[in-house]
């Protein structure tokens, strides 16, 4: 009985071995590993790289970081919606006067504390970012706001490819129990602007769920101290090139205390920072840069078409 030809089933498997993908603006397209068809030789792009199957994937760990201050009496549900897929949490306190820390520290004993040295969401959401160690960063409210049990959903399509999610409340699947009129309008305006500015479809703007790969952090290139942290994360990865992907997430009413937006100031801070930001230029990352992504995120590519 003949034997099967194993080096030239070896060397087709090879030549359709997807490696990353590389999106820009109105473009998507896909490296892969491959020969070249009149030599047999490996591809002048991808030479140093070894043929055959990627490796197994590796489970990627997650960080999920929460900004806080005098938010005691919210930790407890907060943190019990945490789901197992979080291997880190890392609040960052914002000069808390009440029992946060102890709070934080009894509901959730492997917590870990970041002290806020400034002042703003911003500014705490950095802090807590520069201190994550996970290979994906989540940030959520602490004031149960937010559920964590949707953070699944997050890391699924950061595990298919794309480099940040945003949670929306404005696509089917998603709402809001809290957002009032007028902040709705001032929402839709400057989501407006954002898609008519750099040629996207998003559908929320203002809203602090989001997730990333944290090797993308300094491509974010964040320096909001306030509310406008959520606006100029989406920008800078539209500008930065990233793959983006909206998911739908429920928008629950602050379950106690009083709310620190302020939504005419906290609005106009966000339109200055996105006009801002149109003017700045922004570091992009190269087709080689993404052969760094997580083999978990490389795998997919091949089967994700979204």
């Amino acid at each position: 009985m003949d034997l099967p030809n194993t080096a030239q089933n070896n060397q087709n498997r090879a030549a359709v071995t997807p490696v990353a993908a590389v999106t820009t603006p109105g473009r998507t397209g896909v490296f892969t590993r491959s020969t070249e068809p009149a030599t047999g030789e490996p591809s002048r792009l991808h030479a140093a790289a070894p043929l055959g199957p990627l490796p197994a994937p590796r489970a990627l760990t997650v960080s999920l970081v929460i900004p806080a201050k005098n938010e005691a009496r919210n930790l407890a549900w907060v943190l019990g919606e945490i789901p197992d897929c979080v291997d880190e949490v890392v609040m960052v306190d914002g000069r808390s006067r009440d029992a946060t820390l102890l709070m934080a520290s009894i509901c959730r004993p492997d917590i870990r504390f970041v002290a806020q040295s400034g002042t703003g969401k911003g500014d705490a959401l950095r802090a807590g970012f520069a201190s994550a160690t996970g290979d994906i960063v989540v940030m959520i409210d602490a004031d149960g706001s937010m559920s964590a049990r949707e953070i699944p959903h997050f890391i699924h399509f950061l595990t298919h490819g794309y480099d940040f999610v945003k949670g929306s409340r404005f696509i089917a699947g998603g709402g809001s129990l809290d957002i009032t009129p007028f902040r709705r309008t001032g929402n839709w305006a400057l989501l407006q602007l954002v898609n008519k500015l750099y040629d996207a479809n998003l559908t929320d703007l203002c809203y602090g769920f989001c997730a990333f790969h944290r090797q993308f952090l300094d491509l974010l290139d964040l320096t909001a101290d306030g509310f406008d942290i959520e606006a100029q994360m989406t920008v800078h990865a539209l500008k930065a090139g990233l793959r983006i992907a909206e998911v739908p997430s429920l928008e629950l009413p602050r379950r106690s205390g009083r709310s620190n937006l302020h939504a005419i100031r906290d609005g106009n801070l966000v339109l200055k920072s996105v006009l801002r930001d149109r003017q700045r230029r922004h570091r992009t990352r190269s087709a080689l840069d993404l052969l760094h992504l997580p083999y978990a995120g490389r795998r997919e590519l091949a089967t994700h078409h979204g």
